[in-house]
């Protein structure tokens, strides 16, 4: 009876258990109520409908997991199972990917679509190496720099306090050929810093830089783009392949939605931002070409120095061929 009872216990308990919903647990910096955040809350709630309550996706918005470097440290310990992050978090993963934020590497966002498109697959191969799982990418935006006095000599740049994200080499080597002494931080305590005056200078998209409430502490943006900005949706191996196959078709089909609608949604509300920081006092410098031609010159030094550190000779090679091809037919 005594058995009986314990077995019919046992099974009563592992039942509930099979039934317990799979929770994904994902860190990002982008804050609530970002366009980030709007789009990632109704791909979960996606997943968690078209899953049958099998899987929910938690979120922790705002950096309250840490910076990008935090994340994929918790990743890598279990304590959450995915994250969404810049190229910067990415990198931290498999650094080729990198590659996308090359100084004035892309033109615009149909060169890069060009490029991330093309080699897509690879990407995920790249990813699944290290043990993770690519879902979808994202944009950040053109990366403008932003500050408190304005940009129109490289003798302005060295008399400013610029921020340089401590995780993030890319930056990190262009300071150094530019002769720059940036001011190493992680995103998180770019905002106090800003307002203390330990930094009065920062870089990012129109669309990161309201999100994250820098544009209220700067006064000029520099009207030239060092880059495109990139990030994806990324989660571990080990979670997903504890999901049977039909959860992991839904999953990635919902990510495949959620890219197209943040690629269009990040791109017109970096336009929105920027109208938005004009509006309220933000001043667009414009580049004078000799600067610009300058930039883009010490871009390639930066680009042949990461060679071997970030990303191949041949990978590197393979996106500027892609590039060439694109600009070829575009003409």
């Amino acid at each position: 009876m005594i058995r009986s009872l314990l077995a019919a216990l046992l099974l009563v308990s592992g039942l509930a258990h099979a039934d317990d919903p799979k929770i994904l647990k994902i860190a990002t910096l982008a804050p609530e109520g970002s366009s980030w955040m709007k789009l990632f809350h109704e791909w979960g709630n996606n997943i968690e409908k078209r899953t049958g309550g099998r899987v929910k996706l938690k979120f922790y918005a705002g950096g309250i997991k840490g910076d990008e470097r935090d994340a994929v440290r918790r990743m890598r310990g279990g304590e959450i199972n995915g994250a969404a992050v810049t190229a910067v978090g990415l990198g931290l993963i498999q650094p080729e990917v990198r590659v996308l934020e090359v100084p004035f590497l892309f033109r615009g966002y149909e060169e890069l679509d060009h490029v991330r498109n093309k080699l897509d697959a690879e990407f995920k191969k790249k990813f699944e190496e290290r043990g993770y799982v690519l879902l979808s990418w994202g944009d950040v935006g053109p990366v403008h720099l932003f500050s408190n006095t304005p940009v129109k000599s490289r003798a302005d740049l060295t008399q400013m306090k610029l921020w340089a994200w401590t995780d993030d080499p890319i930056i990190r080597t262009l300071f150094e050929v530019l002769g720059l002494n940036g001011v190493p931080l992680g995103v998180p305590a770019v905002l106090p810093s800003l307002h203390t005056g330990l930094i009065n200078a920062c870089y990012g998209s129109p669309l990161s830089t309201v999100a994250l409430q820098w544009h209220s502490k700067v006064k000029y943006m520099t009207q030239m783009v060092l880059s495109q900005s990139v990030g994806a949706a990324v989660v571990t191996k080990k979670a997903w392949d504890e999901f049977p196959a039909d959860v992991q078709a839904v999953v990635m089909e919902e990510s495949k939605a959620l890219q197209a609608k943040l690629l269009k949604s990040v791109r017109d509300d970096n336009v929105v931002s920027e109208k938005k920081m004009i509006s309220q006092g933000v001043q667009v410098v414009p580049t004078p070409p000799a600067l610009e031609a300058e930039f883009q010159k010490e871009a390639k030094a930066v680009a042949k120095k990461l060679e071997g550190q970030l990303y191949s000779t041949a990978f590197r090679s393979q996106v500027e061929k892609l590039v060439a091809e694109y600009r070829q037919g575009h003409k």
